[in-house]
């Protein structure tokens, strides 16, 4: 069964906002937090977007997971109410995540078509016919959170 997880997007108070759920809900971020100068390509982002989260996963009840990134300006991205909540779903396998990936985005809008991803998952992200926005995130590895 797959597993469905709450994602946000913020202008750049990411990682303050997790830092406040942290001390909340307790525990760790997994992983810690993966900021944009860290990725592949920064060297082509302006360096006052360098420090904004790219990644950031904290453990809730249950085994879910609340995760968020900042978004990036340069890259035209603008945060408006509505694209500022993804809905993650984590198939127990890379078909799976191609047939939701598949059936949830016809008609809509894809933002990245599925790919194996430098973080290790095979990910997408689109926004439905009826712009509720989505990420497929499939990974193998026996220590994921959905294994």
């Amino acid at each position: 069964m797959a597993k469905l997880n709450s994602y946000l997007n913020f202008d750049g108070n990411a990682e303050e906002a997790f830092n406040f759920y942290k001390s909340i809900f307790g525990g760790e971020f997994m992983g810690g937090v993966m900021k944009v100068g860290g990725m592949p390509g920064a060297e082509n982002v302006p360096e006052s977007e360098k420090n904004r989260v790219m990644h950031v996963a904290l453990p809730i009840t249950g085994g879910d997971l609340l995760m968020a990134s900042d978004i990036l300006p340069s890259a035209g991205h603008k945060l408006v109410v509505g694209n500022n909540i993804y809905i993650c779903i984590s198939p127990e396998s890379k078909e799976e995540a191609d047939r939701l990936f598949n059936g949830l985005s016809e008609g809509g809008e894809v933002e990245m078509p599925m790919e194996d991803q430098f973080w290790g998952d095979y990910f997408g992200s689109f926004k439905d016919k009826y712009e509720v926005c989505w990420m497929v995130s499939y990974n193998a590895g026996k220590d994921h959170p959905n294994k």
